[in-house]
C-alpha cells in the first residue's frame, strides 16, 4: 500500500465530468421514478425496538430486490432511512443505527448480491464489478443506483409521512453507490458514506489494492480496446459528489487495503455543500483503536442525523 499524508489526501481534486454527465443521470432518475416498486412484506422477527420484516420490491428492468424493513415498535414512523451494504453483501439488518426514534429502516440488497442474487450476475465482488462494464447504459453500478432510488420509492409508498425526512447510509460499495445516486434524488435529505468506493477512477487504476478496483485494473490491461475508463467516467463517485447539495457526512480512512484512500478523499473533497469528515485510522481492517473509533463515529452520526 502507498502511504499518504492527510495533507496530501485533502488536496486531491476530482476528475472533470463528461459533458453529458448530469443529463445521463437525470434521465435515468426520471425513468426510475416511473417504476412502481410494489413492496411486499412478511413479518420475520421482533427486536426490542423494532418489528422486522422480510422485504421484496420491484426495481428497474422488473428486477426483484430482496432485503429487510425495520419498523419502530413504540413510536409512529415519522422518518425513514435506506441503508446500503458493502461488497460482501448483507446477511441481516443492523438494529443499532445512529438514527432518531421513529425511523423506519429499509435495507436493500443491491442486484446480484445477497438476497437479490440472480444469474448471470455474479455475487462475487471481483466479477460483479465487471458485469456489463463494456456497456455504458447497462453497467451494473448504474442498475444498483436505480435499486437505491426504488428503495426510496418503496419506503415512501409504505410510509408517506417520511417524505422530507429521509436519510441514506452506505459503507464501502454502498457508499459509492450512494454518492452516485444522491445528487439526482431530492427525496433524500442527509447522507453518510463510510469508506466509500468508486471515487476518482483514473487514480484508482494506479493504486495497489485488494478490492474490486484490482479486478477492473486487470480487465483494463487485458482489454484495452474496450476503453473502460470512458464508461467509468460516468460511474465516478468523486465526479458525482460535485453535484451533491444536501448535508453529507463521510468517514474516510488514512490506510485501507480494499478501497484506496485517495479515492475516498476525492469524494469528500469534491463535496461543495455542507459536509463533515470523520477520520479513520484504517478501513476494512482491525486495529487497536477500532472499537473506540467506531463508538466515536456512532455518536457523531447520532448528532448529524438528529435534525432528520
Amino acid at each position: 500500500m502507498i502511504a499518504h499524508s492527510l495533507a496530501q489526501l485533502l488536496h486531491i481534486t476530482p476528475p472533470a465530468p463528461p459533458h453529458d454527465f448530469a443529463a445521463f443521470w437525470q434521465t435515468r432518475y426520471q425513468q426510475a421514478l416511473t417504476v412502481q416498486p410494489h413492496p411486499r412484506l412478511s413479518h420475520s422477527g421482533t427486536h426490542r425496538a423494532f418489528e422486522i420484516y422480510d422485504l421484496h420490491y420491484t426495481s428497474t428492468n422488473a428486477f426483484n430486490i430482496g432485503g429487510w424493513l425495520l419498523i419502530p415498535r413504540h413510536t409512529p414512523v415519522t422518518r425513514g432511512a435506506v441503508i446500503g451494504h458493502g461488497y460482501g453483501g448483507r446477511d441481516a439488518p443492523d438494529v443499532n443505527l445512529p438514527l432518531p426514534s421513529g425511523t423506519a429502516c429499509l435495507f436493500p440488497c443491491f442486484r446480484g448480491l445477497s438476497r437479490s442474487q440472480r444469474p448471470p450476475i455474479s455475487n462475487q465482488p471481483h466479477y460483479h464489478v465487471l458485469h456489463d462494464l463494456d456497456k455504458k447504459d447497462q453497467y451494473i453500478l448504474g442498475c444498483c443506483v436505480e435499486d437505491l432510488w426504488l428503495a426510496v420509492s418503496a419506503l415512501l409508498s409504505l410510509y408517506p409521512a417520511t417524505q422530507q425526512h429521509l436519510a441514506y447510509l452506505g459503507m464501502s460499495f454502498g457508499g459509492g453507490i450512494g454518492a452516485l445516486a444522491l445528487p439526482w434524488d431530492s427525496r433524500i435529505q442527509r447522507a453518510h458514506f463510510n469508506v466509500p468506493t468508486f471515487g476518482h477512477h483514473p487514480l484508482r487504476m494506479t493504486q495497489p489494492t485488494w478490492g474490486s478496483a484490482a479486478a477492473i485494473q486487470t480487465f483494463h490491461r487485458q482489454h484495452p480496446q474496450l476503453h473502460v475508463l470512458d464508461t467509468l467516467a460516468y460511474y465516478d463517485a468523486a465526479i458525482a459528489a460535485q453535484f451533491i447539495r444536501v448535508p453529507t457526512h463521510i468517514a474516510a480512512a488514512l490506510v485501507d487495503p480494499i478501497v484506496t484512500p485517495p479515492g475516498q478523499f476525492a469524494i469528500y473533497n469534491a463535496l461543495t455543500g455542507t459536509k463533515q469528515l470523520f477520520l479513520l485510522e484504517q478501513g476494512h481492517a482491525d486495529y487497536p483503536h477500532r472499537a473506540a473509533q467506531e463508538l466515536a463515529l456512532w455518536l457523531e452520526l447520532q448528532e448529524f442525523f438528529a435534525p432528520l
